[in-house]
């Protein structure tokens, strides 16, 4: 029987810390069970911002319902991961009970909910954290509380962390170098806010009718800390996958050789199971697809060279490959947290154009896109398709870009339909990802 707290069976949890260190305990659980069960596919979902596990947990229930019934002769098992990250509680998620996506009061003021998440999420950093709200609290008109602002959001994120995080902060390398550091961190905190006001005063007015109030850069202070926390998770996401994830995969297939393993990873969850591919033991081919849904990371990551910049390439340049099959990325054009917010917040220090220079009814910025955005790019021979025909037929191997906004389009601002994902299509396109029947 289930789990109460799952629709399908058999279920595991694999638990990581912020270091990719697994739980012991779940860990040996999965290997040691999971040909007992008579698995033949296994299907490892990672969730991406989030604010605990009981909302993993929700996510996967309702991602994995319709599985049984999609394929009810396969053999199918079905892993969560749980991972140290957080969702900021002003961004609604379709379908969740309202006590996840709750009615929150304007911005700026950082909520109860999203406080307590930043103390969960940064251990150790209550003090920073008490005066950031403060500061959103309060509001004060002169430009040198803006630039504290964005001191001690630094701070909380450790921009160049101790430990093994730090080498896991990049999508992309220019001879070799991460290519890391967004403008947020660099550049005026002042300015930074400003840019993002704007941005977030135009996704709330897409036809312009703003009235005749500036927006307020204390909105923009907010987004910053939205966006600063996020750069550390999407850190975090690359640490877990390689350096947790993937040595459990590799586990696996030493323990349980015969059993088929299918990543799936929404936001930052997709970037954590595509470095999971790093972290593989040479030669395990266990991984027989990837699909990624509206994932946040560089849209360049899978590239050898970036069109802008011939000297610089993905960090994943050439990891599709140790796929035995397909790595689908799913993309939308209602997906407003990647479509605007993300590159605005990716732009590398120096690049001196602001969101004025960018038109935000398209692309903002394809130097700094999103694979949740527009897909995988300068990966050449990546077929592009809408859902209804990769459902149809799908290739067998290789990247492969699925627009999926006919469903993935529920969502208002911060994040539009970045959360929009628990459909039964999307179950659908896993299992054909997978040759799954």
């Amino acid at each position: 029987m289930a789990d109460p707290a799952m629709s399908v069976t058999p279920y595991w949890e694999l638990t990581f810390d912020t270091d990719g260190d697994p739980d012991t305990g779940r860990r040996d659980r999965l290997l040691a069970e999971v040909v007992d069960r008579g698995v033949k596919d296994l299907v490892v979902f990672s969730h991406g911002w989030n604010s605990d596990r009981s909302g993993a947990t929700r996510l996967y229930s309702s991602f994995f319902a319709p599985f049984p019934q999609l394929a009810p002769t396969a053999r199918l098992g079905y892993v969560g991961v749980v991972w140290p990250s957080m969702r900021f509680s002003d961004e609604p998620i379709p379908d969740f009970p309202r006590s996840v996506a709750a009615e929150m009061p304007p911005r700026p003021v950082l909520d109860k909910d999203t406080r307590h998440a930043l103390l969960e999420t940064f251990p150790g950093r209550a003090t920073v954290i008490d005066q950031l709200s403060r500061l959103l609290d309060q509001q004060p008109p002169e430009e040198a509380e803006l630039e504290e602002f964005g001191r001690l959001v630094r701070v909380l994120v450790e921009v160049v962390p101790p430990g093994p995080q730090a080498l896991f902060a990049a999508d992309t390398l220019a001879e070799g170098v991460p290519q890391d550091e967004p403008e947020m961190f660099a550049g005026s905190a002042a300015t930074v806010c400003e840019e993002f006001a704007r941005a977030l005063a135009q996704l709330e007015s897409p036809d312009g009718v703003e009235g005749f109030t500036l927006p307020n850069p204390w909105d923009g202070a907010h987004e910053l800390l939205r966006q600063g926390t996020y750069y550390a998770m999407k850190r975090r996401a690359g640490t877990v996958g390689e350096r947790g994830l993937g040595r459990v995969i590799g586990q696996l297939a030493k323990a349980a050789p015969g059993v088929r393993v299918h990543l799936v990873g929404h936001s930052f969850g997709g970037r954590l199971v595509s470095f999971a591919l790093r972290g593989l033991p040479e030669g395990v081919r266990t991984v027989k697809s990837v699909t990624l849904l509206q994932g946040a990371f560089s849209h360049y990551a899978f590239a050898t060279r970036l069109p802008h910049d011939t000297r610089a390439g993905g960090v994943l340049q050439g990891q599709q490959n140790r796929v035995d099959g397909p790595l689908v990325c799913c993309f939308s054009s209602h997906d407003s947290a990647l479509g605007t917010l993300y590159p605005l917040a990716s732009r590398m220090a120096g690049d001196a154009q602001g969101v004025a220079a960018f038109d935000l009814g398209r692309t903002l910025g394809a130097k700094w896109g999103a694979m949740g955005h527009d897909g995988v790019q300068a990966v050449p021979d990546t077929p592009s398709f809408k859902l209804a025909d990769a459902l149809r037929k799908l290739p067998a191997e290789g990247c492969v870009n699925v627009d999926a906004a006919a469903v993935v389009r529920r969502g208002g601002p911060p994040s539009g339909a970045h959360s929009d994902i628990c459909h039964r299509e999307l179950a659908q396109l896993v299992l054909a990802a997978g040759r799954i029947h």
